[in-house]
């Protein structure tokens, strides 16, 4: 799991860069890196902590309007400079990708026999090359190269790239991993998740999967799945940066322990209507379902799992539900036999 931002705006948006990466830490910490839009694209990379690109630029006195961001928890390559995001295609398409692409071996391979050097061991290089490609060999402009990498790519992403020569947009594209819009005055930004974003806006759109959308300074647009103008819904978040502080807490993980009471407590609170419970909560036929359910399987991955297992002993000790819990890395490449009346429940991290 990685944290990737982005933004565009007639003003240095480099420091929003850097505190909107270190609000996304949580996701990733042992390396990251910028990409800004000047001259040329300017790329400061780093192992370890935010903290270190925050003093590079400070010591190169990077400034810039438009310019990527990224915080890696590696999963291809080890944890290297080079293996650092943002990746670059010929100096000109800059690229930050959180997810997986499942076949980058194969379009690696096919990409070195075009010409295309790689200098990293990940699989978002990949990306940066094959829009380039796109663009060079088969005419098409940097939002048309971008909407052409579904059909290309095996796996999940959300990510934003910029181009040398498209100085004022930034292109972006969910698919599979969270990505949303955060919308300012004369700037517009991108982020994993709001977090990183409540600083300068508390106006989001969440993208769905197969989204594409064109930033620019002054607007948005967004393209579903068919490349078709779709408009999508605008919340006004009431979340306050003071809850995304660290507090008194030494560490967020820590902070997230001592608060557990009271987040289960307000979110029960919010569904419990006089003591009782709607199960249409769950969709218009959840009565239905329910009614028939057999089993629970929960799918999870990392810390989500053991949240898993804690899960299972509360749903057979008090529900007497039989439940299984499985990594979901691993559920999703074997062949499993399905039951029609058991409930899969998934957890995110």
């Amino acid at each position: 799991m990685c944290g990737i931002v982005g933004a565009i705006s007639n003003q240095n948006i480099v420091p929003h860069l850097i505190e909107g990466l270190s609000r996304l830490e949580y996701r990733g910490y042992d390396s990251s890196g910028i990409a800004v839009l000047r001259k040329g694209i300017e790329r400061l990379r780093s192992v370890g902590r935010v903290a270190e690109i925050e003093t590079m630029v400070k010591d190169q006195n990077l400034e810039g309007f438009l310019g990527i961001g990224h915080t890696r928890w590696a999963t291809h390559g080890g944890v290297t400079e080079l293996n650092a995001h943002p990746h670059i295609s010929q100096g000109e398409i800059a690229v930050v990708h959180n997810g997986i692409i499942e076949n980058y071996e194969e379009e690696r391979e096919r990409l070195k026999k075009l010409g295309y050097e790689f200098e990293s061991q990940t699989d978002t290089e990949v990306i940066a090359h094959l829009v380039h490609y796109f663009i060079k060999h088969h005419n098409k402009s940097l939002l048309e190269a971008v909407q052409m990498l579904g059909e290309e790519l095996s796996g999940a992403f959300a990510i934003a790239m910029i181009s040398l020569k498209n100085p004022d947009e930034m292109i972006c594209a969910r698919l599979g991993c969270p990505l949303i819009i955060g919308l300012g005055d004369t700037q517009n930004f991108i982020a994993s998740d709001i977090s990183a974003l409540l600083a300068v806006t508390k106006k989001f759109i969440y993208l769905e999967d197969g989204d594409v959308v064109q930033i620019k300074k002054d607007g948005i647009q967004i393209f579903d799945k068919d490349k078709k103008t779709i408009t999508r819904k605008t919340h006004i978040s009431d979340v306050t940066l003071s809850s995304m502080e660290l507090g008194p807490y030494d560490h967020f993980m820590q902070k997230e322990i001592y608060e557990q009471p009271r987040a289960l407590t307000d979110t029960i609170e919010a569904i419990i209507d006089a003591g009782h419970f709607d199960v249409s909560l769950f969709g218009k036929n959840a009565q239905e379902h329910f009614s028939k359910m057999d089993s629970i399987l929960i799918l999870a991955a990392g810390t989500s799992y053991y949240a898993g297992v804690t899960a299972k002993y509360w749903l057979e000790s008090i529900a007497k539900i039989p439940t299984t819990v499985e990594i979901s890395s691993e559920y999703r490449y074997r062949d499993s036999v399905p039951n029609p009346n058991q409930l899969i429940l998934t957890i995110s991290q």
